[in-house]
């Protein structure tokens, strides 16, 4: 079985909130363990996250174990960097065996093609800011200058204020199926031109979604803020399913 999942942000909200969201995120990497050959990670993991040469942010230490165990009995963990822990380097492969992807990326999973992404800088050619943002914070230069200008200490104060501020900002938008409509957009043109390949997985928008239209299905993640998360899954007979899991339980059930 291959598992999906996005939006974790973990360390995001108060201490309460962020020890609740983690210690779920471990009931659902053991609950998928005992199935799992491949589990995909599509951004936002952390809520924030930077590596300096000899420093990391404090905390997940329950998920860090988790997923050097995962890694230990031979299931492959791969992270699609998102806007919030896209400054990683090599600790987390180093240390838990976690392969990093920075781009979308088309995988073959039991026989068909998925394209997989986060979400965050896709589809924005109109929006010239947003565009210069996300290629400033994508840059070496700017990890270079932050890595080497700022404290570790002041850094991550500044980057959790930072990324609260935009998580927030986030969660008080509300989400509905038509603010989805620029990545439905992405995947029909990038369909177009990619007949192979019909099968997308977002998150970025923190709202479940499933999208069937001719021959190409559109799933989104949600984020885990909320009473009931929303991950993906391919099976052996290599059906696409949503399913939820309930963050103060381990009970996880099929939805279509």
């Amino acid at each position: 079985m291959t598992y999906f999942v996005s939006d974790i942000h973990l360390g995001g909200g108060s201490r309460e909130q962020a020890e609740r969201t983690e210690r779920a995120f471990c009931r659902w990497l053991d609950m998928v363990a005992e199935d799992a050959t491949e589990i995909y990670l599509l951004g936002d993991i952390f809520d924030f996250w930077f590596e300096y040469l000899r420093v990391v942010p404090q905390g997940f230490t329950r998920t860090l174990g988790r997923l050097a165990a995962l890694h230990d009995r031979g299931i492959r963990v791969v992270l699609l960097s998102g806007n919030h822990d896209m400054w990683t380097y090599d600790y987390l492969t180093r240390e838990c065996g976690v392969e990093i992807v920075r781009k979308p990326t088309i995988r073959t999973i039991k026989g068909i093609n998925i394209h997989l992404a986060h979400g965050d800088n896709m589809n924005i050619k109109g929006q010239p800011l947003l565009r210069l943002m996300n290629a400033f914070f994508r840059s070496r230069i700017a990890r270079w200058l932050f890595r080497w200008l700022v404290h570790p200490d002041i850094a991550m104060k500044f980057g959790t204020w930072w990324s609260g501020k935009s998580r927030k900002s986030h969660g008080e938008e509300r989400i509905t199926p038509e603010k989805l409509d620029y990545l439905v957009d992405y995947a029909r043109q990038h369909h177009a031109t990619h007949n192979g390949t019909n099968h997308y997985i977002f998150g970025h928008m923190h709202l479940a979604h499933h999208v069937t239209e001719d021959d190409v299905e559109i799933l989104f993640l949600s984020d885990w803020s909320q009473a009931v998360a929303t991950y993906a899954t391919i099976d052996d007979n290599s059906k696409l399913t949503l399913n939820t899991f309930d963050i103060d339980e381990t009970i996880s059930r099929a939805s279509r």
